[in-house]
């Protein structure tokens, strides 16, 4: 089958869900692409551009079978300016964000317009997929209230539309470099491992908060601090990196995958603080690694976890300061008695639950029945 693959914003998770789908995927793509830049200049010109782009190859003689977008695209915009033959495509839409929900500092902020495009694309898409359940569940109960603001005319009628022709496809995770079997443990104190966007609605500073609650009650700890920081960075982190300097080993985005994927395998737990998470891909990167969840009981995560470690309540705190604290204190007692934090048979399962090489069949064969003609037996 053939696909054609729209993305405006080819980086991150958007990118790295192409990457891993395409890549041993049985269809035949094509991928038009724009680089990560300006994300909301790309929501705005990307349908245009993209148009035109897919108009030059049709009349260049190429053709698909089904179209595939992301959220970033206004899929009702592009299928207005797109030639015939492509407009009438069946068409899936992947949310990995939306702009209703997606945390902002000041409400007000928020530019309504965009969450107006999330809308418009999923209603004219054919079927709509996220990436969680809680990410479909949290937008969509969402709408309604954000359709009350709206004068009259309201279409609160596209909820039901749009969940009817919804499904979840969690994104796989592709770890190759990784040793089957994590390294062997050098002698030390509990390592700490914190990766995300260095953004307000990752919430580090409960993070810091809870490593100087470490040092108070004089429990010995290395940490990481990883991720991608943008133009604006919150201060806590400039903050911390003086306060912890002794007990930092990594800081910062790391130069390459290889150097991040080691940090996944030195490590004994992996924190997350994140007030809004739609999946949490680098906790199941994390996981997948071998290294112990420690998860605020919120969110997508309790979702991600029950598929590879039901009932595992000592895999989650309740999101306060005090008792993340209090477990990593309880680990590092732990460590010290030489009790082994880790667990390879979680690691195997979310290996089994979330590697590309089991999810890419079924995501090509869900692909192969949004084409089919629901008349047809």
């Amino acid at each position: 089958m053939r696909v054609l693959a729209l993305e405006p914003y080819y980086g991150g998770s958007h990118r790295a869900f192409l990457d891993g789908w395409v890549d041993g995927s049985h269809h035949d793509w094509t991928l038009l692409t724009l680089p990560p830049f300006k994300w909301k200049w790309r929501m705005r010109h990307g349908a245009v551009t993209l148009a035109g782009e897919v108009g030059e190859r049709c009349a260049a003689g190429e053709s698909w079978d089904v179209l595939f977008c992301s959220d970033m695209l206004n899929l009702a915009e592009f299928r207005g300016l797109a030639p015939v033959a492509v407009r009438d495509l069946p068409a899936v839409v992947y949310f990995h964000e939306n702009q209703l929900t997606y945390p902002v500092q000041v409400e007000k902020e928020r530019d309504l317009h965009f969450a107006i495009t999330n809308l418009t694309t999923a209603l004219a898409a054919d079927e709509v997929w996220f990436n969680s359940a809680f990410h479909r569940d949290e937008w969509l109960s969402a709408i309604p209230r954000f359709l009350k603001r709206m004068p009259d005319f309201q279409p609160f009628g596209a909820v039901e539309q749009i969940l009817a022709k919804s499904a979840i496809h969690p994104p796989g995770v592709e770890l190759p470099e990784l040793a089957v079997e994590r390294p062997r443990r050098e002698p030390g104190p509990l390592r700490i491992l914190w990766a995300a966007r260095w953004e307000f609605d990752k919430n580090p500073e409960t993070l810091f908060a809870a490593l100087s609650i470490l040092r108070e009650r004089e429990v010995p700890f290395r940490c990481s601090v990883l991720g991608e920081s943008f133009r604006r960075v919150p201060a806590v982190f400039a903050e911390a990196r003086e306060t912890f300097a002794e007990h930092i080993d990594r800081w910062g985005y790391q130069p390459s995958r290889r150097d991040y994927l080691a940090a996944l395998q030195e490590y004994d737990v992996f924190v997350s603080t994140a007030i809004h998470e739609f999946f949490g891909l680098s906790a199941v990167e994390a996981i997948t690694a071998g290294c112990r969840p420690l998860l605020p009981r919120r969110l997508a995560y309790p979702e991600v976890l029950a598929a590879v470690a039901p009932g595992r309540e000592d895999f989650f705190y309740d999101g306060s300061t005090e008792q993340l604290a209090s477990r990593l204190e309880e680990l590092a007692g732990a460590l010290a008695g030489n009790t082994d934090v880790g667990f390879r048979e979680i690691a195997n399962h979310a290996r089994d639950r979330f590697a590309w090489h089991r999810l890419r069949p079924r995501l090509d064969s869900a692909l192969e029945n949004a084409t089919r003609d629901p008349d047809c037996p």
